[in-house]
């Protein structure tokens, strides 16, 4: 299933860390919070694929 991929690495970015650092890994689709801690493959397939 294609989509884009941007990773953020927020060490050394102050705001960025106080932001995300207690919900690492965080993903976000279009914007939106969609996975903290812990990303199940098959919710990511289907929350991806609802985007589409």
């Amino acid at each position: 299933m294609p989509f884009d991929f941007e990773e953020i690495d927020i060490g050394g970015d102050p705001e960025l860390e106080s932001r995300y650092r207690e919900w690492l890994p965080v993903v976000e689709i279009d914007g939106e919070r969609a996975f903290v801690y812990y990303v199940d493959p098959g919710a990511f397939r289907r929350k991806v694929a609802a985007q589409s």
